[in-house]
């Protein structure tokens, strides 16, 4: 029995706001299905960010209707949570998956968390946020005891967990149960395959470059999905790698040098099938970078897709860009202010400015109602807004202990008003 398991399509994304890169994404989710079938698995396991938002756009449903028809073709099923971005957090909201249940989509929600595949269990639950981590944990432990019943099992979710994620997580690594054999996991854009209970842990990371910084790993372990052969005492996984529309050239030049570097820039660049995007960075500048971006502009754009020059002055000053070794913004005060305090409501404050920092009010009130319901039973008449979280926040950021030296003091005060404007 062999599956295949993908992540974070994101389909319907226009990276920097060029057409170009949409198409880009569409692309590249094709040659996946073609690999797919190519690869004569059994079943797909999506885990999550299939779109880039939850309402996508009708080029983006009809791209992933295509693939999944394919797929049909080949009688090659596929399961699929719903992500972060494709999900929509208020309350009775449903994911865009659902339209293609008819289609043969096997949609694993938090009413249906579970199917079989002959004698395989493949449970699973959708993203949930940090503040809902209580419920995320008390399915998991339900879904574990179901797969007990299962010689082999599969989980499938999309969370950032402690060991694997840089940034703010959902879970960590002992909340998660140690009898599945597959953990098929969506969320981090990184390839990760690591040993995990009683079997493997994999993200295989995008399917494009949906941030620069993903750069590194694209370039140490490309871009694509992984194959899972469950016929063994463990799975055995292997990457496969699909190419990705167009490159991204990142190159660091010195401006007395810029002649020639432009030179060996336009050889690379110039045979490429599509153009490229090119992530330059140019040292030692004491002269206008107006002028400076002009000639890159006339000498590359033509073969570029898009330029996006850094410029380091020779007096240190860097110029279109802003570096700080430790960026204190909203979330950091959030988290330094609350956390140690109240856990569960300095990760709700992360949550709701995350979701209305992208206007999406429904959600953060969804988000809202879904805390109370679990920490405050309310009665029936009674209901719980914005203004409500703001008081508590407001009180517990007045009783946390200001740790802030004074020369910080004004700069760091925060308000829950101001994070959420």
């Amino acid at each position: 029995m062999k599956f295949a398991h993908l992540a974070d399509t994101h389909l319907g994304y226009r990276q920097f706001g060029l057409i170009e890169r949409e198409r880009d994404f569409y692309e590249v989710f094709g040659k996946v299905i073609d690999k797919i079938i190519e690869e004569k698995v059994d079943f797909v396991i999506h885990s999550g960010d299939l779109f880039e938002n939850p309402k996508p756009s009708p080029m983006a449903l009809l791209e992933f209707q295509k693939g999944l028809l394919k797929l049909k073709g080949a009688g090659i099923p596929m399961y699929a949570i719903a992500g972060n971005h494709d999900s929509a957090l208020s309350k009775g909201s449903i994911p865009p998956h659902v339209i293609f249940k008819k289609m043969g989509l096997k949609v694993i929600s938090p009413i249906n968390t579970n199917y079989m595949h002959g004698d395989i269990f493949i449970g699973g639950l959708p993203f949930y946020t940090a503040s809902q981590s209580n419920v995320l944990k008390s399915k998991l432990v339900e879904l574990s005891k179901k797969a007990a019943d299962h010689d082999k099992s599969i989980l499938v979710l999309h969370q950032g967990v402690d060991n694997y994620f840089d940034y703010q997580y959902e879970l960590e690594t002992g909340d998660i149960p140690d009898n599945f054999d597959y953990y098929a996991l969506g969320h981090i854009h990184k390839y990760t395959l690591t040993d995990f209970g009683k079997g493997k842990l994999v993200y295989p990371g995008s399917t494009e470059v949906w941030k620069t910084d993903e750069l590194a790993d694209y370039h140490e372990n490309g871009k694509g999905f992984v194959v899972v052969d469950f016929d063994g005492a463990k799975p055995l996984v292997k990457r496969v790698k699909v190419d990705i529309s167009r490159e991204f050239i990142k190159r660091s030049i010195d401006y007395n040098k810029l002649e020639s570097n432009i030179a060996g820039i336009k050889e690379t660049i110039r045979d490429l099938d599509n153009k490229p995007i090119l992530i330059l960075e140019i040292n030692n500048v004491d002269s206008d970078t107006g002028i400076i971006y002009d000639t890159i502009n006339e000498e590359l754009g033509e073969l570029s897709l898009m330029i996006r020059p850094t410029f380091n002055m020779v007096d240190g000053e860097i110029e279109d860009i802003i570096v700080r070794e430790a960026p204190v913004g909203p979330k950091e005060l959030i988290l330094e202010k609350l956390e140690d305090e109240n856990e569960d409501v300095g990760k709700l404050a992360i949550d709701i400015y995350d979701l209305l920092s992208k206007d999406k009010l429904e959600d953060a009130q969804g988000v809202i109602d879904q805390y109370y319901a679990e920490h405050y039973p309310l009665d029936e008449d009674m209901e719980v807004t914005i203004e409500t979280i703001e008081d508590e926040f407001e009180e517990e950021m007045a009783e946390s202990e200001d740790e802030t030296s004074e020369d910080e003091t004004d700069d760091a005060q925060v308000t829950f008003k101001e994070v959420l404007e």
